[in-house]
């Protein structure tokens, strides 16, 4: 026999074995040593395909396991810390996500959960040699900083973003406690700013730092305490200042660390004077490895004319100048002025995929759209992985033919056929959901508002979109027929959100009856109708229902 032939046969056999009761026939036929094999599953990056490693059998589950040093949790009530820890042992990385992610639009309640602590105190006995922690929409306190700087002693990366409950005291502790710090990054957070007296904590010997994000913080800082630490930090590539650092003070901090390669800026308010800024221009010259300039917080109109709006002469701009761009964020000026008409159109976005053929990620904020413009960009950009386009007028139509804009959508799902998340806007009928589940074969996450005609609009995504993970909905015509048609998809989801629907008590509960492995929770807001569920928040859970749940949640 062919010895290539011969090793396939067993693979295939290895394979091919039952993951609920590996025999100990399958240990004998495994190709690979336990050490091998650890080796070779430890250069697997992506918790996604190392979770499908870990399915094949016994043995590649238990190499997954121990070889296993960084876990994802896309939501911390999905599993608790207990049954984290007893699953893999060796863990050095964490990422934890808590709240749905429409508590960035206040509506889930600030007191709904999503505590870090408990974590924290099981993750000190368990990996006590944790060196990074990755948190987002998680309720964080300064007791728990503390207890985080001062139970993992070898301990180097703290991320917070969008979380809330802590104070520049909780940060206080991580830059005076943890001596091998490489990264701190502090963004969109609901933080008590108790002044920049943090930033003066870190030890002297302390040269590790890599990333240094404070851009949301608001109080001034020690710039003497800042410009040492960034001398001494030679390896520093992500710096993000706040709003108080001055022009001056930015061009002695590039001096400082030329090698940067993101820069989030400070404010550009004082005198116009020609000197400083040729120096600033030389000094931004010298810094060769710069790929992403953030910030721009407050500058005079001499040196930013139009800061107020990019317009679509600036997107022209973008579009011709920038043909490597992959990813692009336009915000509104105020979103909730509608009396303010400036701001980009179709046209720009039509004029940065005309030059910017490799986009692939948008966010993209304005007040008008047309069908054919969305239909243009897909093809000038077909290869969008995340396409996020919000018409600031709920249920407005195309513009200028004053049809659905389902076509555009449509034209998005069958032409960008890697798509991974999309957010859907305007006037949108069943179609576009008939579209998106017949086309959208890759997509993981689906936002809608203010869309669709009736229940066979959700019906239609629930019965399509195989690799869907998350879907995301509010005000829409949506009811119980629509919920109780993803009974055979909720638990291969991370999670479902409704509000402002037309879903009732009775449906959830025939759901949660359906399905036991689901937590099926309702928010009630004071003086709601009791047979409504106006909030419902639907995930799949190995650690049943949770012990922390607050009184206006009833978990069904």
């Amino acid at each position: 026999m062919d010895p290539n032939q011969k090793r396939a046969k067993a693979v295939d056999r290895v394979d091919s074995v039952d993951t609920g009761a590996a025999s100990s026939e399958s240990t004998r036929m495994c190709p690979f040593p336990d050490e091998v094999l650890e080796r070779v599953l430890s250069l697997i990056g992506s918790h996604k395909d190392r979770s499908s490693v870990s399915l094949v059998c016994k043995d590649w589950y238990n190499a997954e396991r121990w070889s296993r040093r960084h876990v994802f949790i896309g939501n911390c009530y999905s599993v608790s810390p207990e049954i984290v820890a007893a699953r893999f042992p060796r863990i050095r990385s964490v990422t934890l996500k808590g709240k749905p992610r429409f508590s960035d639009f206040n509506l889930v309640p600030e007191d709904w959960g999503a505590d870090v602590h408990p974590w924290l105190s099981v993750f000190s006995t368990a990996y006590p040699f944790l060196e990074e922690l990755r948190l987002k929409r998680m309720a964080v306190s300064d007791e728990s900083l503390e207890f985080l700087a001062t139970n993992f002693q070898g301990f180097k990366a703290l991320s917070l973003l969008s979380c809330d409950g802590f104070s520049t005291d909780g940060l206080k502790a991580i830059a005076t406690n943890c001596k091998n710090l490489t990264e701190l990054d502090v963004q969109e957070n609901g933080i008590d700013d108790l002044g920049g007296h943090w930033l003066s904590c870190f030890p002297e010997s302390l040269s590790s730092l890599e990333i240094l994000n404070f851009a949301s913080l608001n109080s001034e800082v020690s710039f003497d305490a800042l410009e040492k630490l960034v001398s001494r930090c030679k390896s520093l590539r992500v710096l993000k200042v706040n709003r108080n650092v001055s022009l001056d003070q930015l061009q002695k901090l590039l001096l400082q660390a030329p090698q940067l390669m993101e820069l989030g800026t400070g404010t550009f308010m004082q005198e116009l004077v020609s000197g400083p800024v040729t120096e600033l221009k030389n000094t931004f010259s010298n810094c060769k490895h710069l790929v992403t300039l953030s910030g721009l917080w407050d500058a005079t109109p001499l040196y930013l004319p139009l800061l107020d709006t990019v317009g679509d002469k600036g997107l022209e701009a973008v579009g011709s100048c920038c043909p490597l761009l992959e990813e692009l964020r336009v915000f509104p000026a105020d979103p909730f002025d509608q009396e303010i008409f400036l701001g980009v159109t179709e046209s720009g976005f039509v004029s940065v995929s005309r030059g910017c053929p490799k986009l692939r990620y948008v966010l993209y904020f304005c007040r008008q759209m047309t069908n054919a413009a969305v239909a243009t960009i897909a093809q000038n950009c077909p290869d969008f992985t995340h396409f996020r386009l919000c018409i600031m007028n709920p249920g407005q139509p195309d513009y200028l033919t004053k049809e659905p804009m389902d076509e555009a959508f449509g034209a998005i799902v069958k032409t960008c056929t890697k798509l991974q998340r999309l957010a859907v806007s305007g006037l949108l009928t069943d179609r576009t959901f008939e579209y998106i589940g017949k086309y959208a074969k890759n997509l993981e996450t689906l936002s809608v508002a203010f869309a669709g005609s009736s229940d066979l609009g959700m019906e239609y995504v629930l019965g399509g979109c195989p690799k869907l993970r998350k879907l995301e909905i509010r005000d829409c015509p949506f009811g119980n027929a629509a919920l109780l048609s993803g009974l055979t998809k909720y638990e291969s989801m991370r999670s479902l959100w409704m509000s402002a629907c037309n879903v009732t008590m009775n449906g959830c509960r025939e759901l949660a009856k359906e399905k036991p492995r689901l937590n099926v929770e309702v928010m009630k807001d004071e003086g709601s109708d009791d047979s409504q569920a106006h909030k419902v928040y639907v995930y799949r859970t190995v650690a049943g229902p949770r012990r922390d749940a607050p009184p206006f949640v009833l978990t069904l």
